[in-house]
């Protein structure tokens, strides 16, 4: 049995000044609401953060950013969000942005233990400066090493008690594989149930990944809402 939390402040309580943390979800769709907002009401800073991309002005992570509680962001998107783009101007942020594949699989191989891989994608860009690359069957490739993390964050939609995880649909995003590649994995569920309950075919984070299990409510925000106009 993994140790269940009732407390957000108490689940986040040892992430310290200069952690690097991982948080699960695309765009606002399976972010760990609660888990972001705790650590918001800590203060902590000098985050490394990486993440597809950082929330909205308001919401997720640009809360986290909207603090200044982080120095860098690591991601594939940033587009959504004018604090962000008015903190790299002016220089406050450190941003490393990544081909959303590339972190994608960055982020797996940090959980698989495998440190770095070859990639087509960047190969003549700014993003393949500095780094080895190499041609295989007359194709250049560039070398990306693998990424983990001191905390992943990651949301699902029903947990046990062991840390079993199953995600909803579209939520379950980048969700599974950061939560193979945090040292200490913190799960945010929905609905948390008995161990047996979840049928073993359909969980898509084994226990073994999870650390820390806590329930709780989210608002799932929408990030863009498109309404049709009726024809009069």
């Amino acid at each position: 049995m993994k140790q269940v939390y009732t407390s957000f402040d108490e689940v986040v309580r040892d992430v310290h000044d200069g952690a690097t943390i991982m948080v699960g979800g695309f765009g606002l769709c399976g972010i760990p609401e609660n888990a972001i907002h705790a650590l918001v009401k800590t203060g902590v800073k000098d985050l490394t953060v990486i993440s597809n991309n950082c929330g909205v002005d308001d919401f997720g992570l640009g809360l986290l950013l909207k603090n200044q509680q982080i120095k860098k962001m690591i991601g594939s998107y940033v587009g959504e969000n004018k604090e962000f783009e008015r903190q790299v101007i002016e220089g406050i942020i450190e941003v490393e942005l990544t081909p959303q594949g590339t972190l994608a699989e960055k982020i797996r191989a940090g959980g698989a233990g495998i440190p770095a891989f070859y990639t087509p994608a960047g190969v003549g860009t700014p993003i393949a400066e500095g780094k080895e690359t190499r041609t295989f069957n007359g194709k250049e490739y560039v070398l990306e090493e693998a990424l983990t993390a001191d905390f992943s964050f990651v949301r699902a939609l029903k947990g046990d008690k062991m840390g079993n995880l199953i995600y909803n649909k579209t939520a379950r995003n980048f969700n599974p594989i950061i939560a193979a590649a945090g040292k200490v994995t913190i799960a945010e569920v929905e609905e948390l149930v008995e161990v047996g309950e979840l049928d073993p075919n359909y969980i898509h984070t084994p226990s073994i990944y999870v650390q820390r299990i806590i329930q709780g409510n989210q608002e799932k925000r929408i990030e863009r809402r498109t309404v049709a106009t009726a024809n009069n």
